[in-house]
């Protein structure tokens, strides 16, 4: 399979379809710099505490929160590693995403966001932050030419992530079923972290490999010749999601905080699709990882600055997947919906649109 496009976006009315939602007409998939005054920005500074905004910082997924935080953000928000459980103060199953505090608002895929909402029912996605194109990369080597060639090998991957329901969707594509593969996890802040993946790729420990960017650009890098990568966007596209309360929502110093933040992630995600050198800068810096490796690993995400319109339907399919997991019966459509708040963008829209 060929290299995705640079900017493999969703089509157009997929971003627009928000739209019909919230009674706009029409949502730019770009919003580029507004000329209109930011109010929300300005209610934002009559409290000079900065709001509080967690991610893994070893991901090319967080690079609009780091450009609004170097630019429009700069001294107004405070970035620090961690996922969406620092927004009730507690740590994350990932070692590496530690509570240092409560956030205010937190990053994470739409598999967490399933995850963590049944003891977290507050929990609210605000925004996509990116896609992420994610892939599958082999070793020839290894007797496989075909996806379905996966069929008894050990794949390295992350359980319970997007990662591994990106893994579980492209098997079922060729009938090949979970229990036909033998997982090898590798988690960050373990013994086994995934930067061990290229290493376990070389010697033969494993056959195959998915995770997020950069971390498959660097498997595929050191397989050279040998390496032979499977992906299918329609297969599955991680929606990394902004997230945040619904009591933060509500409050009347924090909301305008955020609703600044989604105004200026607008901004940083088209600054990046016209031209993502800064933030691939900040991306390389924030993961200390050199910026070769993240510029060969860019064309796997995307930044569309909206809230997908997909999202809820992504989330349904999932949440069989979750449920299983997790020893439990599937939430329905109309379950899940509460957990998408489409508010603040609104908000921010009724800024930027006419009247």
């Amino acid at each position: 399979m060929q290299t995705p496009p640079l900017h493999p976006l969703p089509g157009r009315r997929e971003v627009l379809g928000l739209g019909a939602v919230l009674g706009l007409g029409t949502l730019f998939s770009g919003c580029a710099a507004p000329a209109t005054a930011d109010p929300s920005s300005a209610r934002a500074a009559a409290d000079p505490a900065p709001l509080k905004v967690f991610g893994n910082l070893d991901t090319l997924e967080f690079a609009p929160v780091l450009l609004a935080g170097a630019t429009r953000e700069a001294g107004r928000i405070q970035i620090a590693q961690g996922g969406i459980l620092s927004l009730f103060d507690k740590q994350g199953d990932l070692p590496n995403l530690k509570a240092t505090g409560r956030s205010h608002a937190a990053t994470n895929s739409e598999t967490q966001g399933l995850r963590y909402s049944i003891e977290n029912p507050d929990l609210r996605i605000i925004f996509t932050i990116s896609e992420g194109v994610y892939r599958i990369v082999a070793r020839r080597s290894a007797g496989i030419a075909s996806l379905a060639d996966l069929r008894g090998k050990r794949i390295g991957t992350m359980p319970r992530t997007s990662s591994a329901y990106y893994l579980h969707r492209m098997l079922k594509s060729v009938g090949v079923n979970d229990n036909e593969v033998r997982i090898e996890p590798f988690v960050s802040g373990t013994a086994r972290p995934l930067a061990m993946m290229k290493d376990a790729l070389l010697s033969g420990q494993i056959d195959a490999v998915t995770i997020w960017e950069p971390e498959m650009q660097r498997c595929a890098d050191a397989l050279g010749a040998d390496a032979i990568s499977f992906f299918d966007a329609a297969a599955y596209r991680e929606q990394f999601s902004l997230y945040s309360t619904r009591g933060n929502l509500a409050d009347p110093v924090l909301r305008p905080k955020i609703v600044s933040l989604v105004r200026s992630l607008m901004i940083a995600s088209e600054q990046i699709r016209r031209d993502p050198g800064e933030a691939i800068k900040l991306v390389a810096q924030a993961a200390r990882l050199d910026l070769p490796s993240v510029e060969r690993a860019w064309p796997h995400n995307t930044y569309p600055g909206t809230l997908l319109s997909n999202l809820l339907d992504t989330m349904v399919d999932e949440e069989v997947w979750v449920a299983k997991e997790t020893g439990r019966a599937p939430r329905t459509h109309a379950q899940l919906a509460p957990l998408i708040d489409a508010s603040v963008l609104h908000e921010v829209l009724q800024q930027v649109l006419p009247s």
